[in-house]
């Protein structure tokens, strides 16, 4: 980023599509915006995608805008005073937008007037030659406009105002590991036991931060571990998880194979604990332990009416209308992780293939495939939510799933970030790594990054080698 001075930002399309409000996020800068972005914003305002509704957002807070500064022209720019109901971080200095009252015949030399980003490029320069004194900075997540502007000697920047944190290696991991000098170093230490359960109450150092339903453990195989079930007061109550690697204490059948599937599956199996996020790669156990929790406590404990599946549709793009049949029908397609865990739990000891049939009919009456396209104005009561792939939604979508829980739900949600398929998402601006971000100090939530692949000696062998 440039340093001193006031300077002039140019929001390229693609930046106000992906973020209506990053109008305001340039404190006491100005904000430039062509002719060529309003153009491309009115071409992309007719649909029901995301990305429609972000360019019908902007023209509505521009217009607001508009309406506000009142009699007389728009050409010295408008103060970008924020919407009260738009709640920003950052300082309450204010800038002004701009637009392109003129129109540059010339072109940048050797580009193509008739493609729009070679146009914005044009307004770029034309900005410049107005305003000698003043730095203009192009800020595109588009890295061939950004390539080009360099090219002709225009400074570019990636929109990063949207991101959850500045380096993804600092996201909270959810588990971390004592010093091995732990009660050493902390030698009032209460202790108690409830119904069955092990408590300590441990005063914290000025050098430790935890948070609640945060596992931690001593180094070591047989170490004992911990889960922080609150802190107060400077002093943590620690709890003794259950041991969910032991043959006789499994979850529908399945057993942890490390220590934060542990973790995790105490965690899906609290109902105290609304929101359960469950971050790894690929054959770290996340979809099967969600769903052998949601299982259990939907068939065997009805503490959940039913399981409800949903993930983005990200190869698609718009729609799932083009499948034939149900929603439930198009979304099979992208459901491949559900079928191939659900043979796992499906699998009767008794009644062969008969029995197998049974089940599998009897599971499929209690999880319901839904599409996110379909989420807005829903209400989810007394459900088990699981939604896969979260690291393809924006923060806006995940959003929008998370206030559809109603009273009794459970939200779980899956994914991994080194598989983000969206356009102009990134590890740090992924909507899951926001709820991860945000989520991490509330008493009902929890997460745990697994890091352990439990799928085959093939499988983890192709994850460390290709």
């Amino acid at each position: 980023m440039m340093s001193e001075g006031k300077r002039v930002y140019v929001l390229d399309t693609n930046v106000l599509m992906h973020d209506p409000t990053s109008l305001f996020r340039f404190e006491e800068h100005d904000v430039f915006i062509p002719m060529t972005v309003l153009e491309e914003l009115d071409h992309a305002k007719k649909g029901t995608s995301e990305v429609s509704r972000n360019a019908r957002q902007v023209s509505r807070f521009i217009n607001e805008l508009i309406e506000g500064h009142g009699e007389g022209g728009i050409g010295a720019g408008l103060r970008l005073t924020r919407p009260k109901d738009l709640r920003l971080r950052g300082g309450a200095q204010i800038g002004r937008l701009l637009f392109q009252t003129t129109q540059r015949t010339a072109q940048p030399t050797h580009a193509d007037g008739r493609v729009p980003d070679n146009r914005i490029l044009g307004s770029i320069l034309e900005l410049r030659e107005s305003r000698p004194g003043t730095p203009v900075v192009l800020v595109s997540k588009d890295i061939n406009l950004r390539i080009k502007a360099s090219i002709f000697g225009v400074p570019a920047e990636d929109y990063e105002n949207d991101r959850a944190l500045d380096d993804f290696s600092l996201l909270y991991a959810g588990h971390a590991e004592l010093s091995p000098k732990f009660w050493d170093r902390h030698p009032e230490v209460r202790s108690w036991s409830e119904r069955g359960r092990t408590f300590y109450e441990v005063k914290l150092r000025k050098d430790e931060q935890w948070y609640p339903n945060q596992c931690v453990y001593l180094p070591g195989e047989n170490e004992p571990e911990f889960r922080v079930l609150r802190i107060a007061d400077g002093k943590a109550v620690l709890q003794i998880p259950d041991d969910y690697e032991q043959s006789h204490h499994s979850v529908w059948g399945i057993h942890a194979r490390n220590r934060e599937q542990n973790f995790a599956l105490n965690l899906l199996m609290d109902p105290d604990v609304d929101f359960v996020t469950l971050l790894g790669t690929a054959g770290t156990g996340k979809t099967l332990l969600a769903l052998a929790a949601g299982l259990a406590q939907v068939m065997d404990q009805q503490r959940y009416r039913e399981i409800i599946m949903t993930r983005a549709t990200v190869s698609v793009g718009e729609d799932i209308g083009f499948l034939p049949g149900t929603e439930e029908e198009k979304m099979t397609p992208w459901m491949g992780a559900l079928t191939d865990n659900l043979e796992v739990l499906a699998d009767p000891q008794e009644g062969g293939s008969w029995g197998r049939a049974a089940t599998n009919d009897l599971l499929a009456s209690r999880i319901k495939i839904r599409s996110l396209n379909f989420m807005r104005g829903r209400t989810f009561l007394s459900r088990y939510v699981i939604i896969d792939e979260a690291q393809n939604l924006t923060p806006k979508q995940m959003k929008t799933l998370l206030t559809r829980a109603g009273p009794g739900t459970k939200m779980v949600c899956l994914g991994n970030v080194e598989q983000i398929d969206t356009p102009y998402l990134t590890e740090t601006t992924s909507g899951l790594t926001y709820a991860v971000d945000r989520f991490k100090a509330w008493q009902h939530s929890a997460h745990i990054t697994l890091r352990r692949g439990e799928r085959s000696r093939l499988a983890d062998f192709a994850s460390e080698s290709l």
